[in-house]
């Protein structure tokens, strides 16, 4: 198997991607697939080398991402907004062979690509450009990509997940491949060969990678990606390309309703609208029906899980508040304190079994036996309940890690950074409710003694170090912090106040 290999039986003269200016078929798409593919082994890279992909959403990501599969080869997806210090991190504990990007990707990863280069490869840079052009040559056919074993990795996706620091997790062809079965097996049909979808998820992020990408290589479904999200110019896409599918986190969402003076109609076309990535405020997907007469289906998943776990699809009804129930071939159960299932009624952390769980974390057998339990459980890290008619509510989490908009934020990362910037003597990190990005990020700070600390210093400190989505949207500077009898921090204290 390959998933590559999901895009050989489509028409060629079908539409497949819309890059901005004009639609690709799949049989052009084949075509630069496999133009691309060739270039990469003529570069040297072998089946199990990493290819890093720093890309915005683009139809050129989806071109690199389908030739480094097709390679056989695992794809590296970064973000490519990622300030040089944290894509230098990340580059060197995968070491690419080769580093796919361009636009502004190509500026973050120049200087570095000499230090991310493999043990026998020196690492290199592919322009936009190169890839573009690629489609002058190669076959429309199928691709004859390299034959893989379904355990064979396809994917090292960045994630704070339940374990902590950022890391990388192994995403097979096995994994990824059941994954999209387990969405299209659920009722109602959640992806159709004539469907258009918007894709404005960024494709570092699995949502966006495994749900709005994957779901259309499966069906042949066509594909509108868009590097950012604008709720006026996405309703004009959405208008003229004659979008059927919406996928995206709960923002996207909430920013069409914060639009005035819309009829209501502008979304007449769509037929399936998915929330993921985040939590769902009730609030905006009352709203967003209300207004465009159109149910706002919610799903729920972790990177870990290839993505997706559970949705209201699943059950055929939006309660409040909920997540639905299980995918097709997906079990869960909720764990008490003790390690034994929950009793009804009674919250538990959520643990979850399927073909869809990853294998463990890239090179770290440590924080993988934290999180894959016996019999091929995986512990979320979240507190779920399952209501009296069978719904699943995920209502808290036994960590501190902070969702913003879908993106995994780990507290101890953006306090590390921050206890390095001058004049800061302590750096404790929270997440704050938000109804639009689920949490923000907030920085209470101690400064040192007689320091000049200011908040546009701190944030443009955080801006040169970490991703945009990491950075405080909310600094408060305090005398002390609140501590408990072992002298921790207590951030239930910090966070009542």
């Amino acid at each position: 198997m390959n998933l590559a290999s999901l895009i050989d039986e489509h028409p060629a003269d079908a539409r497949a991607l819309h890059d901005g200016s004009r639609w690709l078929s799949w049989g052009e798409l084949r075509r630069r697939v496999h133009a691309v593919t060739t270039a990469m082994v003529d570069e040297g890279v072998a089946p199990g080398d990493r290819v890093a992909l720093v890309w915005p959403t683009s139809a050129d990501l989806v071109v690199s991402y389908l030739a480094v599969l097709s390679s056989g080869a695992v794809a590296v997806p970064l973000n490519p907004s990622s300030p040089s210090v944290e894509l230098d991190v990340q580059l060197g504990a995968v070491k690419p062979s080769l580093v796919l990007g361009g636009s502004r990707g190509a500026l973050d990863v120049a200087g570095i690509c000499e230090e991310a280069g493999g043990s026998d490869k020196e690492g290199r840079l592919a322009s936009a450009g190169a890839t573009g052009a690629a489609g002058a040559t190669g076959a429309a056919g199928s691709l004859t990509s390299v034959p893989r074993a379904p355990e064979d990795p396809a994917v090292l996706l960045y994630t704070s997940g339940t374990a902590g620091d950022p890391r990388p997790a192994v995403l097979s062809h096995g994994n990824l491949m059941a994954n999209i079965r387990q969405m299209l097996a659920l009722p109602g049909g959640l992806v159709a060969a004539g469907d258009v979808g918007l894709a404005v998820m960024p494709m570092f992020h699995i949502f966006g990678l495994n749900v709005t990408l994957g779901l259309a290589l499966a069906t042949g479904a066509a594909l509108v990606p868009r590097e950012r999200f604008d709720p006026q110019s996405s309703l004009a896409d959405i208008g003229e390309l004659g979008v059927t599918l919406l996928t995206g986190a709960p923002g996207m969402f909430g920013a069409w309703l914060d639009l005035p003076g819309l009829t209501g109609k502008e979304l007449g076309g769509v037929r399936r609208a998915l929330s993921g990535a985040a939590a769902l405020d009730p609030a905006i997907a009352r709203g967003f029906e209300e207004r465009f007469g159109l149910p706002l289906w919610q799903g729920y998943g972790l990177t870990e899980a290839s993505p997706g776990v559970a949705s209201t699809l699943a059950t055929g009804r939006n309660v409040p508040g909920s997540v639905g129930g299980p995918l097709p071939g997906v079990e869960i159960r909720l764990v008490d304190d003790l390690g034994e299932d929950a009793l009804a009624g009674d919250p538990g952390e959520l643990w979850v079994r399927g073909p869809n769980v990853f294998s463990g974390y890239w090179h770290d057998s440590e924080a993988t036996a934290e999180v894959l339990a016996a019999g091929g459980w995986l512990r979320t890290g979240d507190i779920g309940v399952i209501g009296p008619d069978g719904d699943l509510f995920v209502t808290d989490r036994k960590k501190d890690l902070v969702i913003v908009s879908g993106f995994n934020v780990f507290p101890a990362e953006v306090e590390r950074v921050l206890a390095a910037a001058p004049g800061v003597a302590e750096a404790v990190v929270l997440g704050r409710p938000d109804a639009t990005q689920g949490e923000t990020v907030e920085a209470v700070i101690v400064p040192e003694p007689g320091a000049a600390l200011s908040e546009p210093t701190l944030r443009a400190y955080c801006a040169a170090n970490l991703a945009r989505y990491k950075c405080p949207s909310t600094i408060r500077f305090v005398d002390e912090l609140p501590r408990g009898l072992t002298g921790k921090a207590l951030r239930r204290a910090l966070r009542s106040e």
